[in-house]
């Protein structure tokens, strides 16, 4: 693969970057729905658990693809809380998989300088997986590089609900007045906090919906939809979704430029 010079990006990294994307307008934020393990499975006469396992692989791709090409965060639908509803035994192989790929891949991590968090309701994991994630939380906590949020026991709209009660409680402690709740400080309470929302969604196996994900801060993301089976999701895939996000106009609701000038505006 031919690729462009490379240069520093303000984490003081030297990025290389594939011919035909600009640095410069890469997107900082990317999240990803993870989707088509169980069909590449199947398409293979597998069972979906070996889906699963290839999809780990994939991720690690990304991962380590988005880092080098100076993109800061990373966000992906590890586990819905709808997932619960799959058979036990996926459910089950799916929560061992976690634990083991975190304890497989915590010092490459951190060797790599990647800050790993969890969002969503953890309480109803398995107590070894949450002393990994706690473990894996705090170990990369001062690390310099690529953000990687894994949502797990994630649902959108339990997001949005949480965040109201939590500021309906601040509200009856009198600590906060309800007419001073803004876009602002209702995103405070979100699992992402403070963090600057996804410019880019990327979903794989052609499902054209967001399946209750980050249903706040995709407002203005752009969205790329590709055909491609997760565990299939490689470098070209993710050039291509990026190339795609590139030749967009981010207006945020107000009028490109070029379009105003047409208009005498």
């Amino acid at each position: 693969m031919s690729r462009s010079p490379a240069i520093t990006t303000d984490h003081s990294r030297i990025c290389t970057y594939p011919t035909g994307l600009d640095p410069h307008r890469m997107p900082s934020h990317v999240a990803v729905i993870m989707d088509g393990n169980g069909r590449w499975a199947k398409a293979r006469g597998l069972p979906r658990i070996m889906g699963h396992r290839a999809g780990v692989e994939a991720l690690k791709t990304t991962l380590r693809l988005c880092s080098e090409w100076g993109i800061r965060t990373l966000t992906v639908y590890a586990f819905s809380t709808e997932n619960w509803s799959r058979p036990g035994d996926e459910v089950n192989f799916l929560m061992t998989l976690f634990e083991r790929v975190l304890q497989r891949e915590l010092d490459s991590l951190q060797s790599e300088q990647v800050r790993i968090s969890f969002l969503g309701d953890l309480e109803p994991l398995p107590n070894r997986l949450k002393e990994l994630i706690a473990e894996a939380r705090e170990l990369t906590a001062s690390n310099t590089g690529i953000r990687f949020n894994v949502c797990t026991n994630y649902g959108g709209r339990r997001e949005l609900v949480l965040a109201a009660q939590k500021l309906a409680r601040r509200s009856a402690r009198g600590e906060l007045d309800p007419e001073l709740i803004d876009e602002n400080i209702f995103a405070d309470e979100l699992f992402t906090g403070s963090e600057v929302d996804p410019d880019l969604l990327i979903r794989t196996s052609g499902e054209r919906r967001i399946s209750n994900f980050l249903l706040w801060q995709l407002a203005y993301a752009e969205i790329h939809v590709t055909d491609v089976l997760w565990p299939d999701f490689d470098a070209a895939a993710l050039i291509q979704a990026l190339a795609d996000y590139q030749t967009r106009c981010r207006r945020f609701g107000g009028i490109d430029p070029i379009t105003s000038d047409r208009l005498g505006s």
